[in-house]
């Protein structure tokens, strides 16, 4: 039986991939409910606010 350890992601790796998540969600629900995919892509600004934040100072 093969365990696959994963590695610890960072702080920043986690925002990425929640922003992107956040992003294709906004996309796909763009179609069927406009004020639910501003709602997302809203979210999704500020996180790219904290992902700047965080290379900034990287």
């Amino acid at each position: 039986m093969f365990y696959w350890w994963s590695k610890d992601k960072t702080d920043l790796q986690k925002l990425q991939k929640r922003y992107c998540r956040l992003i294709k969600n906004a996309y796909n629900l763009a179609i069927k409910d406009k004020e639910k995919s501003d709602l997302l892509h809203e979210e999704a600004n500020k996180i790219l606010t904290e992902i700047k934040k965080m290379e900034h100072r990287a």
